[in-house]
């Protein structure tokens, strides 16, 4: 395997999890007798670049096919993330009813049903036609594509270039990087910005956050390794902010090289954190296996512990991290009995792998478990206040990840 942005050849193995199906990909009844698709789940590191990656072991239009299951408006954080964004977004560009905004990765219109209510004209790029269908219900004009240089290219010789191009949460999903910036590139007015967002390898690494890794991740970036591949192709990174959203990542703002945008010292003070943990030294990259390896064991001793006590056990949140984190441990239905979540579009539904049930948030008071796992951590402020009833017959929640907390 060469790498993806420098295609140097990669030796470096930075974390294996065996194998695994893809982490999206729910079952529905009559499938549960099939045989289930599984590919490799390794994560390399370039030693010139320093990008973590894995294989592109199945294609990204089977990954991100017509029934995608994930639809982004169904976290009341996320969506108020999303709105605070839009609200910064347009008054610190002064973006009006002139300008255009263009969202790649506009899932079901979470984002820019914001922008639309604004009056500012926008427009987005989602390849999953079940939730480009649900945007285009939200009046949002939604196109169903692939985003590179070529679809760019034919966008911008009709539709004219973007004043704000956004692609939230997208960047790690593409396998072919240098494409999908070049046609940033191609898409953004003389004096647009782009701004993307993508959870750090910093914060990773740190967290211990090895269930964030799954196929339709093709990459985790530090800020050093995406300011090299914006650079390449002609854009500038002139701001970056550090988030808490997804357990850490970040945000860049980025422009042509020649548009007239100051750097904030944002930019060198980002750079320099990561010069001081390692981040350039190969080294730094080494040693990831035997964190996620003690959560597993941790996580699975508990599960096996509670089985022996009799205690019930159940999940919230069908989430992609989850579904990592349940396949590499191992965990069925004996273990985990079922796991709830909000979305309609997986109710009914089963974990890949794991095949374990799916089901609305009546099964939680119906059968009063003693744990609920919040297998999407980064929301468990939100789950732990909509479940608080769970502690009426002494019910507790618990987190795996950086470490087993029962609370």
């Amino acid at each position: 395997m060469k790498c993806r942005f420098c295609q140097t050849m990669l030796h470096d193995t930075f974390l294996d999890l065996g194998s695994a199906p893809p982490s999206n990909a729910f079952l529905n009844a009559n499938e549960l007798n099939a045989p289930e698709l599984h590919f490799p789940l390794r994560l390399f590191t370039c030693a010139e670049c320093h990008l973590v990656q894995v294989d592109e072991v199945q294609k990204h239009d089977a990954l991100f096919s017509s029934d995608y299951v994930y639809f982004s408006s169904y976290s009341r954080t996320w969506l108020a993330h999303a709105e605070n964004y839009v609200n910064r977004a347009v008054e610190r560009l002064n973006l009006g009813s002139k300008s255009l905004v263009m969202e790649i990765a506009s899932n079901d219109g979470y984002l820019l049903q914001y922008v639309k209510a604004l009056g500012i004209p926008c427009v987005g790029i989602e390849p999953t036609a079940s939730t480009a269908t649900a945007a285009r219900k939200r009046g949002i004009e939604t196109l169903d594509h692939f985003f590179g240089k070529r679809f760019a290219l034919d966008y911008t010789a009709t539709r004219g270039q973007a004043d704000l191009v956004i692609a939230n949460n997208v960047l790690a999903h593409v396998p072919d990087l240098n494409d999908f910036v070049a046609g940033l590139g191609v898409v953004l007015s003389v004096q647009g910005v782009i701004t993307v967002e993508f959870p750090h390898l910093l914060q990773l690494v740190a967290q211990r956050q090895f269930d964030t890794v799954y196929h339709e991740h093709f990459s985790y970036f530090s800020f050093h390794t995406v300011q090299r591949i914006f650079s390449s192709h002609g854009l500038r990174i002139w701001d970056v902010e550090e988030l808490p959203t997804h357990g850490g990542s970040l945000r860049l703002w980025a422009c042509h090289d020649n548009a007239s945008r100051t750097e904030t010292p944002a930019v060198a003070t980002l750079l320099a954190k990561e010069r001081f943990a390692g981040m350039l030294e190969i080294d730094y990259y080494h040693g990831f296996q035997p964190l996620a390896d003690a959560i597993k064991n941790s996580f699975l001793a508990f599960l096996l512990e509670s089985k022996r006590s009799g205690k019930q056990v159940v999940g919230y949140g069908a989430a992609a991290k989850g579904n990592t984190l349940l396949n590499y441990a191992g965990v069925r239905s004996d273990l985990l009995n079922y796991v709830v979540d909000a979305s309609p579009h997986k109710q009914g539904r089963h974990l890949p792998g794991s095949r374990i049930a799916v089901v609305a948030e009546s099964h939680i008071r119906d059968t009063q478990p003693d744990f609920v796992v919040i297998l999407p951590w980064n929301l468990r402020d939100e789950i732990t206040e909509q479940l608080d009833y769970i502690r009426d017959w002494g019910g507790r929640f618990i987190t795996a990840i950086p470490q087993l907390v029962v609370s």
